[in-house]
């Protein structure tokens, strides 16, 4: 999915205190004041010592001086976030945001803490924080009131001796299922990230082609089992955010780390590779290509094999041990791709220029599996978008997912695919078949033990599905995709385990009818028919044909007592026949 561009709002500045700048500064946007004042007066209150003025400021050259010398001098930095961050134009929020950031870069050893708060209910119900601060630890609280869970984590923060950088990733709620740590002692495998490539173009537009070059990096070294590769989803965190190779190693629990560059020029490229030892901060492998375009799948199989050759030890590698994805004979079909997945698939216009570059990837590359499985899951979606829609388009979205398997059957995704519309076509033993064997093909991948432990959970095995749902978020503790929590609810929700379930639906991001409709019939099973009524007036705001019957048409459940079960949930919650 892409990465939007996120707006932060203009703040109304406040004049810094005569008095010495506290160990917090909290920085916000004029239409937070007051939340924002809440949460100064909270932390006051605890003794800790905050900058925070009401006084309005015009910015300037003062301005700047002052600023900066606050944000130098305090210990933590927490801006304050709410659906206003994404609404507002950029102004001295921003400012103060890239001043932290700076700091952080300029002091590699006494890094600001970097802690987002989100105050309101309206980012908690779903909608993203924006993605600048999903790189780093966020908290929430929304409502009135500043917990004191909160106000404990801050002090502990100040009163630590040596503050240790902040892990990447969401603080959740507590009362929201939390984010795996990762584990203290190295994997006993070579463990690797590999980090965004920079793109050196010059132009934003491309870094579509850079991002694809590190994707399929990652995804290559992952069919290594004598590697542990930290995911896509672990290192884009890092996306464009000052952290220092050590920084990285300690909160990704990783021994090396790659880095690399790429730099299009007309009809040639250039790519810079390191591979660093994070323990010793020294380089094992360092090299340039210049090469022409289309020798970019040899640059990236060079990369692979060096990086293994090295780090496993190993100098020849057989090809059926690699199981490597077969690339396509078109450069031009794989940039398609590459922006087709560069962009929003939730997006309606994102979906159709998706599909459409999907399908222009076929027509310049016949024979490119991995655009044949991709244009699969873009039909399936489209038939389980529409409840009203006829079965052509699964039928479609079949044929192209086998095809995609007939032309690679050693790409993991495109047996996860095909599985995923056989599934849909409640053809429940291939798709769990389909889905083992994604999972064989390649261990490593959360998304393969995501989509079996979907699979599992219509064929009638929620236990074994939840525990591959945990395995996903094992190999990958930052897989958060909304179908993911969804998946997982509904595992829960068969097992009538209702409080789990509702935990498991709240952590999914974005405003889904599904997941509406399922926290609605939860509430209804736990007998809280307020919020059982205010879930189902939001599903029925989103989908004002929502029908219970429909929907269960696009819930293939094996076994009619399950289906039954969730059906009666829906009903009882007070939805539609």
């Amino acid at each position: 999915m892409s990465r939007e561009e996120i707006r932060n709002p203009e703040s109304t500045r406040v004049s810094p205190p005569a008095a010495a700048s506290g160990a917090v500064f909290l920085s916000y946007g004029s239409e937070d004041a007051a939340a924002a004042e809440r949460v100064a007066t909270a932390l006051r209150t605890a003794g800790i010592e905050v900058w925070f003025d009401k006084n309005e400021l015009r910015g300037g050259d003062a301005w700047d001086r002052q600023i900066r010398d606050r944000i130098h001098e305090c210990r933590l930095f927490i801006p304050v976030i709410s659906a206003n961050t994404e609404r507002r134009d950029e102004g001295y929020f921003r400012r103060e945001w890239s001043l932290a950031v700076d700091r952080t870069r300029d002091m590699a050893e006494k890094k600001t803490f970097l802690i987002p708060v989100v105050i309101d209910d309206t980012l908690q119900r779903g909608a993203s924080v924006p993605e600048k601060f999903r790189h780093v630890q966020w908290s929430s609280l929304p409502g009135g009131d500043t917990p004191q869970a909160f106000i404990a984590r801050i002090a502990g923060l100040l009163t630590a001796e040596a503050p240790a950088a902040t892990p990447a990733g969401p603080n959740p709620n507590p009362a929201e299922p939390t984010v795996p740590a990762a584990p203290t002692a190295l994997p006993d495998r070579p463990s690797i990230v590999v980090m965004p490539f920079v793109n050196l173009s010059g132009d934003p537009a491309q870094d579509y082609f850079s991002d694809g070059i590190t994707e399929d990096i990652i995804t290559e070294l992952s069919r290594w089992r004598l590697l542990a590769v930290r995911s896509r989803s672990a290192s884009f965190r890092y996306r464009r955010v000052a952290v220092d190779i050590k920084q990285i190693a300690r909160e990704l629990n990783v021994r090396f780390v790659v880095e690399g560059s790429v730099r299009r020029i007309a009809e040639r490229i250039r790519i810079n590779v390191q591979v660093v030892d994070a323990e010793t901060g020294s380089d094992i492998w360092v090299e340039k290509f210049d090469r022409a375009l289309e020798e970019v799948f040899a640059v990236q199989d060079r990369v692979v094999q060096t990086i293994v050759s090295t780090l496993v030890g190993r100098v020849q590698i057989s090809a059926a041990e690699r199981a490597r994805r077969k690339p396509p004979t078109s450069l031009a079909a794989y940039e398609c791709v590459l922006k087709g997945n560069a962009l929003s698939w939730d997006d309606p216009h994102g979906a159709a220029e998706a599909e459409r570059l999907f399908e222009k990837a076929i027509e310049l590359d016949p024979g490119y599996a991995y655009a044949h499985a991709l244009l699969a899951v873009m039909f399936s979606r489209r038939w389980h978008d529409d409840l009203h829609s006829s079965n052509t388009l699964l039928e479609e979205a079949y044929n192209l997912a086998r095809r995609g398997v007939e032309l690679d059957d050693g790409e993991s995704t495109c047996y996860a695919i095909l599985g995923q519309v056989c599934q849909l076509q409640q053809h429940y033993d291939l798709a769990v078949q389909y889905g083992r064997r994604a999972v064989e093909l390649n261990p490593n991948n959360q998304w393969n033990a995501a989509d079996l432990a979907g699979f599992l959970v219509y064929a009638g095995e929620p236990e074994e599905a939840l525990a591959w749902f945990s395995k996903a978020r094992e190999i990958d503790p930052y897989f958060d995709v909304p179908w993911y929590w969804r998946g997982a609810g509904l595992a829960c929700m068969v097992l009538r385990r209702y409080v789990d379930a509702l935990s498991m639906f709240g952590h999914a991001r974005g405003r889904l009818y599904r997941n509406a409709a399922l926290t609605a019939g939860c509430h209804a099973r736990l007998g809280d028919l307020d919020r059982s009524r205010a879930s189902a007036a939001l599903c029925l705001s989103m989908r004002p044909d929502f029908s219970i019957a429909q929907f269960m048409l696009r819930e293939p459940f094996k076994n009619p007592a399950d289906a039954e079960q969730i059906a009666a949930s829906l009903r009882l919650a007070g939805l539609p026949d």
